[in-house]
């Protein structure tokens, strides 16, 4: 048998024993693409044939310094020698200094490290409830949007407003209203002396992506300080660079502050890591031992994210740029194909909307070296490594223009 067929039988194999223990063994909960990465390097992936990839969309906005960035592998090898985990009985050498620079790039003052998203948002909601009932007993109530996504906990599906997530876990925590994005009228008939909390995207990923205007989101800051709520910016997709600021509030100028900030996604690069960042006057609600985790914060994690915001102030005027040339291109696109019918998004945060399923167009550009995924069924959303260049774009654009031809 020659080297090459051997390789294409070996990989087939591999294939085949990776399906068959998931099918035997795993939770059946995840739709898979029929393809098992194997390793990457900077933008790019390769599956177990040898295939590669150009990745946009970054292990859901995660791997945001792309795959094997030296810096990044240099910090968890080091890291992974000397110290993995302590827990938070103990103090480790970087939560410290990680809680000033997100204090200093966000305007925050105290930060709670997690391990994900949603852990974040489950903080969030811990908070605003106690600051809520250090009030009145009454002042439960939390303002939340329609289409909005804020993770898959029973806390955070409570709060998301799209009934596909919800319906199957209901009834769900009480006291929740949910109002159209960007109608600041339903916003002002929503917020009362009952409410506790006001929870808000700045862009609706899983929704679409879809950006608010800054008046909504400036009349919740009204309205939070008018009824004495916690006004939280959900920046778990949108932020930490994604957008080419370091946080999505801070698009305008002067930033909207919100007493709250949830993060996670790109923050270590990979590792498991979340953040609840905070004024003073929310986290004065939360007292020694009323919340707490194993994990979060641990060496590793912490010590990851402190080599990545390092590397993220020089790549934000890159991010922004490299994603006004990536809608440009997008938009030469919509001219010449109909479905597409908006362009939209910040930075490294894009999202195409089609007329039609996005479905088969994800499918063919990953069979043309491409990743990228689908939401809300007709928007195609990108959500690629900050690495990327003019010259990466050009050869996503060239895949899509290939695809859509067949459309």
């Amino acid at each position: 048998m020659s080297e090459a067929l051997s390789a294409a039988s070996g990989s087939e194999a591999i294939t085949t024993n990776v399906v068959e223990l998931e099918k035997q063994y795993l939770l059946q909960n995840y739709g898979r693409h029929p393809i098992i990465l194997h390793r990457g390097d900077g933008p790019y992936m390769w599956d177990v044939d040898g295939k590669r990839y150009l990745d946009f969309i970054a292990g859901i906005g995660v791997n945001a310094l792309g795959q094997n960035h030296p810096r990044i592998v240099a910090a968890i090898t080091e890291q992974a020698a000397r110290l993995i985990h302590t827990s938070n009985l103990f103090y480790n050498e970087y939560q410290g200094p990680l809680a000033k620079k997100i204090a200093e790039v966000s305007g925050l003052q105290r930060t709670f490290f997690t391990n994900s998203g949603t852990e974040s948002t489950e903080g969030s909601l811990k908070m605003i409830k106690a600051h809520g009932n250090a009030i009145h007993p009454e002042k439960y109530e939390i303002v939340s949007l329609e289409n909005s996504f804020h993770g898959r906990s029973l806390g955070a599906l409570s709060i998301t407003g799209q009934p596909k997530y919800r319906k199957d876990f209901e009834p769900l925590i009480p006291g929740v209203k949910f109002v159209p994005a960007d109608d600041i009228a339903a916003l002002e008939a929503a917020v009362n002396e009952r409410t506790a909390g006001i929870c808000i995207e700045w862009i609706q990923g899983e929704g679409g992506v879809l950006p608010l205007s800054p008046a909504f989101c400036q009349r919740a800051r009204e309205l939070a300080d008018q009824y004495d709520a916690l006004l939280c910016f959900d920046e778990i997709q949108c932020g930490v660079g994604r957008t080419g600021t370091y946080f999505s509030y801070q698009l305008v100028d002067p930033p909207i502050l919100p007493d709250i900030m949830t993060a996670a996604k790109p923050i270590a690069c990979g590792v498991p890591l979340g953040i609840l960042s905070a004024n003073e006057r929310a986290a004065k609600s939360i007292k020694p031992g009323m919340h707490g985790s194993t994990f979060g914060g641990n060496a590793l994690a912490a010590r990851v994210a402190l080599e990545f915001f390092d590397v993220l102030e020089g790549l934000l005027p890159q991010i922004t740029r490299v994603g006004d040339y990536f809608r440009a291109r997008l938009r030469e696109l919509a001219t010449r194909y109909s479905f597409i019918t908006n362009v939209r998004g910040y930075g490294l945060m894009v999202g195409a909307e089609l007329s039609i399923p996005g479905k088969e167009i994800v499918n063919k550009a990953m069979a043309g070296g491409l990743l990228l995924n689908c939401t809300h069924d007709t928007v195609l959303r990108f959500l690629p490594p900050y690495i990327i260049t003019e010259e990466h774009v050009d050869e996503a654009i060239a895949v899509l223009d290939g695809v859509f031809k067949t459309v």
